[in-house]
């Protein structure tokens, strides 16, 4: 069984993250946010990040924003204007409209890390594309750290 782990930089201390990361000793990270360039984002920074995550914990760090949810459907979320359930529907519809997983491999996701904004993966992206992934995957075992 391959892992693929999850994590958020929301609420977490910069110590924290980079020290789970470590801990973890995924292969890279694969950044699955819309917008990673935030000033809000602090040490989460997307200008920062594949500098900080590479020196700190020694691994590799990709910004997969074909994986992020589209604009409109993360504006009207974050707004409040969509409830959850419609939300993982549309976001799950996209990816399959858009192809956002096709070509992927799983090698390419053994040991990677998911990385978004939200502290927890209940209502989050990132869980449904790793569900998405360990569905498409049966050899995947999905860890949110």
């Amino acid at each position: 069984m391959a892992t693929l782990y999850t994590i958020g930089a929301g609420r977490k201390s910069a110590e924290t993250f980079f020290e789970t990361l470590r801990a973890h000793g995924g292969a890279r990270v694969l950044d699955v946010r819309r917008r990673n360039r935030s000033q809000l984002a602090g040490f989460a920074k997307g200008t920062d990040l594949p500098y900080l995550i590479r020196s700190t914990a020694g691994i590799g760090y990709h910004h997969w924003v074909e994986a992020a949810p589209g604009e409109e459907l993360l504006c009207a979320w974050q707004a409040g204007d969509l409830g959850w359930d419609a939300y993982e529907r549309r976001y799950l519809a996209g990816l399959k409209v858009e192809r956002a997983v096709d070509g992927v491999v799983p090698a390419e996701l053994v040991s990677a890390c998911l990385l978004c904004a939200e502290p927890t993966p209940d209502r989050c992206h990132r869980r449904l594309l790793a569900e998405h992934l360990a569905t498409r995957f049966p050899e995947l075992e999905v860890v949110h750290l």
